[in-house]
């Protein structure tokens, strides 16, 4: 049996799908991307979006799903991936993935579209313990990519506009509704869109900050999910630790951060196919 097998992890999300396909080793554990995809859903059917997102990173690579591909992993909202193999628990996925981009680190913060979480792992991305926010809108990815289309932003611009801030001020809202009037108010009152940003992101860098403390993180710590990508919202939460002494933390920042969730699912369905493979070999020995 080979050592080294293809292995696919979709990852979706309530704005985005992320495909990757990973060599899978199952020897030394050198696993390698071999092609990733990010596709935001739009008003379209997900599994749509899947079904595509699937044939064109198998075309891309001239791969087989029957042939090549030994696992299909879901993580996310699985029900959408229609060829699936198996599924996984989106923490442990993006726990795993964490540890793939920075192997050094100690905990992982998955900051998505709908939660963020702070996550305790070991040294092979085993979940050991975690703290997350609540159902909030306005400390997510998608009160930033809401807040953005108000403002008239591109989501890819956000990170980079909110370096420019020099006097940013935090909306006072708790939840989406009122932290949005907030938004609506600053405008009005004729604050610049970067220092509106800036301030966005100190709302929910604030969070981060709060959650790694109820967690007794320990550095380092990597940042993951789609807000992992974006330079503000890491500058924010590098102010916000620095400022505190008791909770002065490194972090570690990824450019495939987005795509932690798809990776992590790759890994464990690889894991999970040499078990099985295992364990069929023993009932016939």
């Amino acid at each position: 049996m080979s050592n080294s097998i293809y292995t696919m992890g979709i990852d979706v999300g309530g704005s985005y799908v992320k495909g990757v396909i990973l060599l899978y080793d199952s020897e030394n554990g050198s696993h390698k991307i071999v092609d990733k995809q990010t596709e935001k859903i739009r008003k379209r059917n997900p599994k749509d979006v899947v079904v595509e997102m699937v044939n064109t990173l198998l075309d891309r690579n001239k791969l087989s799903y029957e042939k090549d591909i030994k696992y299909l992993a879901s993580t996310g909202e699985g029900e959408m991936v229609e060829r699936k193999t198996g599924h996984f628990y989106s923490m442990t996925t993006h726990a795993k993935g964490g540890i793939f981009f920075a192997p050094e680190a100690t905990t992982v913060v998955d900051m998505g579209g709908l939660y963020v979480r702070a996550i305790k792992v070991d040294h092979k991305g085993k979940v050991m313990d975690y703290k997350m926010t609540g159902q909030c809108a306005s400390g997510s990815g998608q009160f930033i990519e809401n807040i953005s289309r108000y403002l008239g932003l591109a989501i890819e611009e956000v990170g980079e506009i909110s370096l420019n801030a020099d006097n940013p001020e935090v909306p006072s809202g708790i939840c989406a509704v009122l932290a949005e009037t907030d938004v609506i108010n600053l405008v009005s009152k004729g604050l610049s869109t970067p220092n509106i940003v800036k301030g966005i992101n100190l709302s929910i860098a604030q969070r981060v900050v709060k959650l790694l403390g109820a967690l007794n993180a320990q550095s380092p710590i990597v940042l993951v999910g789609g807000m992992g990508m974006n330079v503000g919202m890491i500058q924010a939460i590098e102010e916000l630790s620095q400022e505190n002494k008791k909770s002065n933390y490194e972090f570690i920042s990824h450019p495939d951060a987005i795509y932690s969730g798809a990776v992590g699912a790759a890994i464990w369905g690889g894991f999970r196919y040499f078990k099985l493979k295992q364990k069929q070999a023993a009932v016939v020995a």
